[in-house]
């Protein structure tokens, strides 16, 4: 397959995916292989939110609406527009793939296949209906992909390269097990926001969902706030309102539940509302239903602190307070060309 003939399978993938949105499931006509694929992927969805709790129709549907806006052919193109694929000598890469959030690992495989090399995946057991099932997809709308894709349940064998995701464990174990492979190893990291008591009832409002999507699983998702001494919480806590409902919802009510009575016998300070809590820790990575915050007395020493810890750090919200800053609302909807862990994933593999 050449470059063009991808590009288009994918794009075709994102006609596919854009049948199934948070607005709703909606049949159209002209996807190619619809009548062979549309039932079996509402049935792929079913199956993976009862395999897995955490994987709402909301969130799934949620995850397919940014994969369908962002496999577009122009999008595609212009993601790719800077890279030279001429040379490339296709190679096996295998992917070891996280399972906290829908499709997590997706990128990965699209960088993979779009790149010219042949990927070998491990999936987590959290997450292992949907990307099998695309796949099949992908190989009845471009054939050339067949004999490319592999998943695989057991030991990896037989590979050149590795993207491998994990916590910080699991990367220790990562970088010794795949030291003689090129290798992308990732680690945890969390995204925090910065606030100054300027922001508009809007931009609170809009970083509740970068705080709630997903249940706050994701590595995009804010789990830290950093706020100047004698920040008043009251509109932050409002903006959060909308999202109340969450508590309705039995794994995150556990969870909510839990973690308050941890705190309560700890006799730590924190603020809730009924379904949120915020404690002040120097941690970035919160349990779920709880984010932490931190007081900051100067914003450049603020920024010089995120630099310094810019390995434990995936996205940053502010009302562009730093360079690298994400708009308010924005973290869950990354584009093609928004890397995990800031690594160029497609400079990785041509290179291999």
């Amino acid at each position: 397959m050449n470059l063009e003939e991808r590009i288009q399978a994918f794009a075709k993938l994102g006609d596919f995916l854009s049948q199934f949105s948070t607005d709703g499931i909606v049949k159209k006509e002209n996807i190619l292989h619809n009548e062979m694929f549309f039932e079996g992927f509402k049935h792929q969805i079913k199956l993976a939110n009862e395999h897995n709790g955490w994987f709402t129709n909301e969130n799934i549907y949620f995850t397919l609406h940014n994969w369908a806006n962002a496999l577009t052919e122009n999008n595609i193109k212009q993601f790719i527009k800077n890279y030279h694929f001429n040379d490339i000598v296709s190679k096996k890469v295998a992917i070891i793939m996280a399972g906290n959030i829908p499709l997590v690992g997706f990128h990965d495989f699209f960088c993979v296949l779009l790149s010219g090399h042949e990927v070998l995946v491990k999936q987590s057991s959290n997450d292992k209906h949907l990307l099998l099932y695309l796949a099949k997809y992908l190989e009845y709308v471009a054939p050339g992909f067949k004999g490319k894709i592999t998943f695989t349940e057991g030991k990896l064998e037989e590979f050149h390269s590795v993207i491998a995701t994990g916590s910080d464990n699991t990367a220790r174990y990562f970088e010794y097990y795949f030291k003689n492979k090129p290798s992308i190893i990732r680690k945890n990291r969390n995204s925090v926001a910065i606030l100054t008591g300027d922001e508009t009832e809007e931009q609170l409002t809009q970083l509740s969902y970068d705080i709630f999507r997903y249940y706050g699983l994701g590595c995009r998702n804010v789990s830290k706030i950093f706020v100047p001494k004698d920040y008043d919480f009251d509109n932050f806590f409002k903006a959060m309102y909308a999202w109340h409902p969450i508590i309705n919802e039995a794994k995150y009510a556990n969870n909510y539940d839990y973690n308050k009575a941890v705190y309560l016998m700890s006799e730590f300070d924190m603020l809730e509302n009924g379904f949120l809590m915020i404690k002040e820790d120097a941690s970035y990575a919160s349990p779920i239903a709880t984010v932490f915050y931190e007081h900051f007395d100067s914003l450049e020493i603020l920024k010089n602190k995120l630099e310094i810890d810019s390995e434990k750090i995936q996205c940053i919200v502010s009302n562009n307070l730093t360079d690298s800053s994400i708009a308010f609302g924005d973290t869950q909807a990354p584009k093609l060309w928004d890397y995990a862990d800031g690594i160029d994933t497609i400079d990785f593999l041509l290179k291999i």
